[in-house]
C-alpha cells in the first residue's frame, strides 16, 4: 500500500498480497511466496486519501462494510472522513456523539484485490514471487533503531521471535507496556512458538540464498515525545537502503544488534530530519539494550526445552557483542 512521495520521483510500488503470504523454498535456493487471498480486509476508521490513498480509492464501490455508520443517503461513513455526515451509528441507532463513535473502532472493509491501483499481475502466479527481504516492525519510543539488518538468517529468526511493541491504547490495559509478539503472529500461530521458530530455522537451512531480515521502528521519539521520523511514504527511503543492501550496492555499520545504515546511506534530502535526529534514530544505546536483552532472555525462557538451542546461542552472541 506504500505510495512513493513526491520527494522520491521515479519509484512505483506493486502489491502482490494483503496480509498473508505462503512461503516455500524454490528450486533455485531462494525463498518464494504466493498470495492465497482474493482481496483485502482492513480496519476502515481513519482511512482517507491522506492516510491510505490506495485503500480509499479501492472502497468506493463493490465493497463489503461491517459495523460502519450510514449517511442520510445510505452511504457508509466512518471517523476520519472529511465529507459526509452520519445519521445512523454502527448499531443502527440515530447517531448521538454522546454514545461514542458513529462507526465501531474495529469496523471493517473487504474488497477485491483487483480494485487496488497498485495491483500486481504476479498476485495470481502459481510459482509466486522471489523474496529478497523480510521486514519485521516494532513500535518503540526508544531502544530499537529506525532500521537494522540481522547478521544472518539465524539471527533474523531471533529478531522476529523477540519482536515487541509498546501498548498505545488504554483499552488494552496499561499504556507503554512492552508486549512480545513473535513474527507478529501471536493471535495466529496455532502451535508452540518454540516449534514454530525451529521450523523457521529448518526452512533457512534449505536456502542457498536466504532473504535478508530487517527490523524497522518508525516510532522513535525524542526527549519531548516528538516523532523523529516522518513515516508514511517517506519510509520508502529506508526500503531503498534495504534494496541496495540486497543488491550489494551499499555498505553498513556493524553494531551489537545488527547492521545499521550509515547516516550518508539514507536519502534525507527534503526531509526535516537534522543530523542530531538522524544520529538518534541510528543509535544503539548499550544500557537500554542490556535491559532489552534481559527481557528477551526472560521471555524466550518461558518456552523451556522447546526453545531452539540456536536461538539461545544467537541471544548469547548478541549479549557478548554488547558487552
Amino acid at each position: 500500500m506504500l505510495i512513493p512521495p513526491d520527494s522520491l520521483p521515479g519509484w512505483r510500488t506493486f502489491t502482490v498480497g494483503d496480509d498473508i503470504a505462503w512461503l516455500h523454498p524454490g528450486d533455485d535456493g531462494r525463498l518464494w511466496a504466493i498470495n492465497p487471498e482474493a482481496g483485502y480486509f482492513g480496519v476502515v476508521p481513519g482511512t482517507n486519501p491522506e492516510t491510505n490513498r490506495n485503500a480509499y480509492e479501492m472502497i468506493h464501490r463493490d465493497t463489503l462494510f461491517t459495523n460502519v455508520a450510514l449517511t442520510a443517503d445510505s452511504q457508509p461513513w466512518w471517523e476520519g472522513l472529511a465529507t459526509g455526515k452520519p445519521v445512523l451509528d454502527w448499531q443502527g441507532r440515530p447517531y448521538d456523539p454522546a454514545r461514542g463513535p458513529a462507526a465501531h473502532p474495529n469496523s471493517r472493509f473487504t474488497v477485491s484485490a483487483r480494485r487496488n491501483p497498485g495491483y500486481s499481475p504476479h498476485a495470481e502466479d502459481a510459482r509466486g514471487v522471489p523474496i529478497s527481504a523480510l521486514v519485521f516492525g516494532g513500535r518503540r519510543r526508544e531502544v530499537a533503531p529506525l532500521v537494522y539488518e540481522a547478521r544472518d538468517w539465524k539471527h533474523g529468526v531471533l529478531v522476529g521471535a523477540s519482536l515487541a511493541s509498546e501498548t498505545t491504547a488504554a483499552a488494552v490495559g496499561q499504556v507503554g507496556v512492552t508486549r512480545r509478539d513473535p513474527m507478529a503472529m501471536q493471535p495466529f500461530c496455532g502451535y508452540n512458538f518454540g516449534d514454530y521458530w525451529q521450523h523457521w530455522l529448518d526452512i533457512g537451512a534449505q536456502l542457498a540464498r536466504a532473504p535478508r531480515i530487517y527490523h524497522v521502528n518508525w516510532f522513535r521519539r525524542d526527549a519531548h515525545g516528538k516523532f523523529l521520523w516522518p513515516g508514511y511514504g517517506e519510509n520508502l527511503r529506508v526500503l531503498a537502503w534495504m534494496l541496495e543492501r540486497c543488491a550489494g550496492k551499499v555498505g553498513a555499520t556493524e553494531s551489537a544488534v545488527g547492521w545499521l545504515p550509515r547516516p550518508a546511506d539514507l536519502d534525507t534530502h527534503g526531509l526535516k530530519v537534522g543530523a542530531d535526529a538522524l544520529a538518534a534514530l541510528l543509535t544503539v544505546d548499550a544500557a537500554l539494550w542490556r535491559k532489552e536483552l534481559a527481557e528477551m532472555r526472560e521471555y524466550l525462557g518461558r518456552y523451556g526445552s522447546r526453545l531452539p538451542a540456536a536461538l539461545l546461542a544467537e541471544l548469547e552472541s548478541t549479549e557478548q557483542r554488547l558487552a
